[in-house]
């Protein structure tokens, strides 16, 4: 199996009273996350399911990511890909998924740093998951305790 993992891009600051859910992207996170996309499909990524934090920020990455990637099927929302959710319960949900081949999880920090430490088998992996950027692992176990490969991991600045 592979999975995705993607950061969503650059949203906006919240304003008073409003739910940290609810922030949207930017425009200039909109266009730094096309480019990653864009770059993303000339390296064959091609998910046969795309999972998303429900929030406003991560849904607008997600439905972005099917456009330019050619993804036609519905988005699926998991509260398991929010800010603080565990890589555990993550872990969890993406076993239950084990026919699909290709996973896009679309979600936030510190999660998806958490998460992929996790799935590398290595916890207390630091990473530096910049809004919009995307890694592949390769997961050759479906087991209680993942065993993944990374394949690679691309930055917006990279890819711009």
């Amino acid at each position: 199996m592979q999975i995705y993992l993607l950061r969503h891009g650059i949203a906006e600051d919240a304003s008073p009273g409003q739910a940290d859910a609810d922030r949207a992207l930017t425009p200039e996170g909109m266009k730094r996350l096309r480019e990653i996309l864009k770059r993303a499909r000339t390296a064959s990524v091609s998910p046969t399911m795309i999972v998303t934090s429900p929030y406003v920020r991560a849904r607008q990455t997600a439905e972005m990511a099917a456009e330019i990637l050619g993804y036609t099927e519905e988005l699926v929302p998991s509260v398991k890909l929010v800010p603080m959710a565990s890589p555990v319960e993550t872990w969890a949900e993406v076993r239950t998924l084990r026919g699909e081949p290709s996973l896009l999880l679309v979600g936030h920090e510190p999660h998806m740093s958490s998460f992929l430490g996790f799935l590398l088998g290595t916890p207390e992996l630091r990473v530096d998951f910049k809004k919009g950027a995307m890694v592949r692992v390769d997961l050759f176990e479906l087991g209680v305790q993942p065993r993944g490969v990374l394949k690679w991991m691309m930055a917006p600045k990279l890819a711009l």
